[in-house]
């Protein structure tokens, strides 16, 4: 006998245990290791990169390289996109016995997804949207999820979280900006819109945005009413970011590189170099410029072991330099006056994308660091958070 699909607060109770921070899904990104890694570190559930419902349901060759899994990866969401509700029922049938959920990707904002008519440019379809999920609602062995952004609107924004609500859906992720803030318009996430669907729906509502520091989590829940929070970028360049036992001090950046290439090593299935690659430049994104050789090497390397060779020797020299320079005070993780800590390069910390110069030359890239714009500083002061631009993620 099949076991009862479970709906609301339920499933969000019983079958994710209640979970207070979720690893958000990204492109080549939220792969079997990295989840692994972070949830060692804290994360309560994770959720798969996006997968293309069309490609999964046609190729095993996508499939097997796309997606990867272990009866330690639990609580599981599969994250597809999709503009056709049988592609999707049947993709999503692929997984339903390997995972706790299926979500509908509503939420990418980049131009592939224009093209490919998914994620975000889906959200002035309503009636497709709801026959997706209603589909899968109805026909799918485990509950379905739906990731969304807002509209400009509080009031627009709410009617369609009601309406996803309405069709099926069993749990709401929303991604507090808009279809437009994305690369260097990326901008602050509005709290207030996801505290507002968090008071007009009746499903679990997870929040999405602004998360770079292990408070962030609980400042969001506190400011939102949310039931979980998720993170993707504050996770990519800190995957401890779950772990409040580490404090206000994130660990050494090359540690965790060698863990996250130690899960690697230790899994079944490969990890792709492509994704290897992307976390170690993430990660390592304090430390290369000061070792620039490495960062070439690192660049050019293909294999797992050459990885391991070129974070090990990169471990080499920081600890020559930490016996050099030392960890003084002014870098001990104290917040400035926008709530930016600061810390010495070695340790795991967040990447803020550089802003594009306003006279519209952007080919200098030493002009394009700065701070927020005033104009994004006004959501600021409603979220009480940062005033600068986290590096964008896609998800």
């Amino acid at each position: 006998m099949a076991p009862e699909k479970l709906q609301g607060y339920d499933f969000f109770n019983k079958t994710l245990k209640s979970p207070k921070m979720i690893l958000a899904p990204m492109v080549d990104q939220s792969e079997l290791a990295w989840r692994e890694l972070c949830r060692r570190y804290g994360a309560d559930v994770c959720v798969t990169p996006m997968f293309h419902a069309r490609l999964f349901s046609e190729s095993k060759k996508y499939r097997d390289e796309q997606f990867t899994t272990n009866k330690q990866d639990r609580p599981l969401i599969v994250q597809f996109c999709a503009n056709d509700p049988e592609i999707l029922l049947k993709a999503a049938k692929l997984v339903e016995n390997d995972c706790d959920a299926v979500d509908l990707n509503l939420g990418c904002p980049q131009h592939i997804a224009k093209r490919g008519h998914y994620g975000s440019f889906l959200q002035d379809e309503w009636d497709l949207i709801a026959s997706m999920v209603s589909l899968l609602h109805r026909e799918l062995a485990v509950p379905v999820t739906v990731k969304i952004r807002c509209f400009p609107t509080v009031e627009k924004t709410i009617e369609y979280a009601k309406m996803i609500e309405a069709a099926g859906a069993q749990m709401l992720t929303v991604h507090g900006r808009l279809r437009e803030q994305k690369g260097h318009n990326t901008g602050l996430a509005d709290w207030s819109k996801i505290k507002a669907v968090k008071e007009a729906v009746s499903i679990p509502v997870v929040a999405n945005g602004n998360i770079l520091y292990h408070d962030d989590f609980l400042n969001c829940l506190e400011f939102t009413g949310a039931d979980a929070v998720m993170t993707a970028e504050g996770a990519l360049y800190n995957p401890t970011i779950f772990d409040k036992s580490l404090g206000l001090m994130p660990p050494h950046a090359y540690e965790v590189a060698l863990e996250y290439l130690e899960i690697c090593k230790a899994l079944e299935t490969k990890t792709s170099g492509g994704a290897i690659k992307g976390h170690l430049f993430k990660l390592l994104h304090s430390i290369l410029p000061h070792h620039k050789e490495l960062r070439a090497r690192l660049g050019k390397a293909r294999e797992l072991a050459e990885y391991v060779e070129v974070v090990t020797e990169l471990k080499e020299k920081v600890l020559k330099d930490i016996e050099e320079l030392g960890e003084g005070e002014d870098v001990q993780g104290q917040p400035d006056e926008n709530g930016i800590r600061k810390y010495a390069f070695w340790r795991c910390q967040p990447y803020f994308r550089p802003k594009l110069p306003e006279n519209g030359n952007h080919g200098n890239g030493d002009k394009k660091r700065s701070n927020q714009s005033e104009e994004d500083s006004k959501t600021d002061e409603n979220n009480k958070k940062l005033k600068t631009t986290p590096a964008p993620v896609q998800e």
